[in-house]
């Protein structure tokens, strides 16, 4: 049992890099950790760390012993997990990370239907546009669109990640048609800049018909937030280039209309992302097949395609 917990310190140091970040999600000290780490080098008889004042580094042979024994921890504790869940229902701390807007008007509504069903499970829901290190950063579940896939996650698609052109009837009114996407030049943009970079992309509009135009609005304004450039199109200020499922409501009201209704821009997918385990943990396992599940029966796939 002392051995396990040994390799228990080491993969989580190994993770995060840090003695000391390892020992706050273990709830140990740093020496604690440290000490730990020290006896299964004299146990192995070999270095796996090289340490110094900022950071561990894996030696060659903590690399190696890392492949090995990473995968086969997680199952582990994932299957004393499951098997400790309260009789035998999923339990334990949910941690999920969803971008703000999205999560607030498609996640969090399910909230309540899911803890009737899993009631032992806590959520600590975390509400970022940004990408999170899903397992450096110890979270169960990520729900976004454009992450890059690191080794040990998996991705399930729930959903086309759609952008529109979106206008006020009132803006739309008074200024010169939009016919086809050259006419775009003539009229005020409000864009969306990434979280990640801080900079607005040079977006490509797709048809229908799967032809291609780039995105020539002037820039009247720009905005790190899809909602509140919906909010702010309302107001007559230009034409915004948005997430779907953010103009749903918007278009629903009338209060926003498409402007051409057969282009879009193609922003991949948004799906559910996960750690690649054998055997995930009870609440994880729960969680992801309650949101599949959700996104079929609400036909959130047809809704928020652009198509």
């Amino acid at each position: 049992m002392e051995t396990f917990s040994s390799i228990e310190c080491f993969v989580r140091s190994a993770e995060v890099g840090s003695f000391a970040e390892a020992a706050r999600r273990l709830s140990l000290t740093p020496a604690a950790v440290g000490k730990s780490v020290a006896k299964l080098e004299a146990r192995l008889g070999v270095r796996l760390f090289q340490r110094s004042t900022r950071r561990l580094t894996l030696t060659e042979a903590g690399q190696l012993f890392l492949g090995e024994v990473s995968a086969s921890l997680h199952t582990i504790q994932n299957a004393v997990a499951n098997l400790a869940s309260a009789e035998g229902r999923p339990a334990g701390t949910l941690k999920v990370s969803m971008g703000t807007v999205f999560g607030r008007l498609y996640i969090v509504p399910l909230l309540g239907e899911f803890l009737g069903r899993y009631p032992a499970i806590n959520p600590d829901w975390h509400f970022d546009n940004r990408q999170v290190d899903l397992i450096g950063q110890g979270f169960d579940a990520a729900i976004g669109g454009g992450f890059e896939l690191p080794q040990g996650v998996v991705a399930r698609r729930l959903t086309p990640a759609h952008r529109v052109l979106v206008a006020s009837p009132e803006y739309l009114a008074h200024q010169p048609p939009v016919i086809e996407p050259d006419d775009l030049r003539h009229h005020d943009g409000i864009l969306i800049r990434s979280p990640q970079t801080g900079r607005v992309r040079s977006w490509q509009l797709t048809s229908r018909q799967q032809q291609h135009s780039p995105l020539n609005l002037r820039v009247r304004m720009t905005l790190s937030d899809s909602e509140a450039a919906c909010a702010t199109a309302t107001q007559g200020l230009g034409i915004a280039l948005v997430s779907l499922p953010f103009a749903l409501g918007y278009l629903q009201a009338g209060t926003l209309q498409r402007v051409l209704p057969d282009w879009y821009v193609d922003d991949g997918n948004i799906s559910i992302y996960y750690a690649e385990h054998k055997l995930l943990p009870g609440k994880t396992r729960a969680f992801v097949d309650f949101i599949i599940e959700q996104f079929a029966q609400q036909q959130w796939a047809a809704r928020f395609s652009a198509v």
